[in-house]
């Protein structure tokens, strides 16, 4: 029988035969790595994500050490499979109930960690080890947050409109972008950046744009370490008709009243001229 087929055969705790051809395998293919991870992860906050990592030699880890650890924690225990149960006593506290394994998956030699949740503070390196066929991998999760952008009209001068673009709850720093109607760059004033007490970014910018027909305005704001990228269209229309005739209809508003006051006044001074003539023919 193949030394490969032979360990296939692992389907339980490993013997001492067993063991021997193992670590004969292990031998043999010295300077490969066992233990395959990819190496980076990208997760959004608040998601729950599955860190994979997944053994070549087909052993059953499910009664074996499988430690998930996270270098500069104390204590860096992130999950610790030991004897086919999570040991609590050693986990870090922030990661109480938010992990586990794939213990139906074990005995095909996945190893791959799922955490729930996802916090900033978890982004950094995880590393997995088995310790006793000496195999470890590390994987390097980065944590995301993203939002929709918001535009607002600020100011209205002749042909001429501001406006501006902001955005919240972004991780990590976050770029903002103003694209016109065929989706060119446009020059827009320098982009303000705010970091809160939850280290989320809060980015803002303003941009002037003419007026003009189908005047479609783009406002983007993405983040290229985690592919993450939001927008916001807006419509600035052309002149309006209805702005340019606006002073002529003041006027002639203005003209008409000013025609009913004089209307009035002619009429009272007649009626008091009528008057008067009425009361010195009574005299008379």
């Amino acid at each position: 029988m193949a030394l490969q087929e032979i360990s296939v055969m692992f389907t339980h705790r490993p013997s001492a035969f067993s063991a021997a051809v193992l670590l004969l395998t292990l031998v043999l293919c010295r300077g490969k790595s066992h233990l395959v991870c990819p190496s980076q992860v990208v997760a959004m906050m608040g998601d729950d994500v599955v860190l994979p990592c997944q053994l070549k030699l087909a052993v059953d880890t499910n009664s074996e050490t499988v430690n998930w650890i996270k270098p500069g924690l104390d204590p860096n225990v992130v999950h610790l499979h030991f004897d086919g149960q999570l040991v609590f006593e050693n986990q870090h506290p922030s990661y109480h109930f938010r992990t586990r394994v794939f213990e139906d998956e074990l005995i095909k030699g996945n190893v791959s960690l799922k955490i729930f949740k996802v916090k900033l503070s978890d982004e950094g390196t995880y590393r997995c080890s088995i310790p006793w066929i000496r195999e470890e991998a590390s994987i390097v999760l980065t944590v995301g947050s993203a939002s929709t952008p918001v535009i607002k009209v600020m100011s209205v001068v002749s042909s001429r409109v501001v406006l501006q673009c902001e955005s919240a709850g972004w991780y990590p720093e976050p770029e903002l972008l103003w694209l016109d109607g065929e989706g060119n760059l446009l020059s827009a004033g320098p982009t303000e950046t705010l970091r809160g007490p939850d280290d989320l970014y809060t980015v803002s910018s303003r941009v002037t744009v003419e007026k003009r027909h189908s005047n479609n305005i783009t406002c983007r704001v993405q983040q290229r370490n985690t592919n993450q990228s939001r927008e916001t269209h807006i419509h600035v229309p052309g002149e309006d008709i209805s702005d340019s005739t606006l002073p002529i209809c003041v006027n002639v508003q203005a003209a008409f009243l000013v025609c009913i006051i004089v209307m009035l006044i002619t009429w009272k001074l007649k009626q008091k001229q009528s008057d008067h003539r009425t009361d010195r023919q009574k005299k008379i």
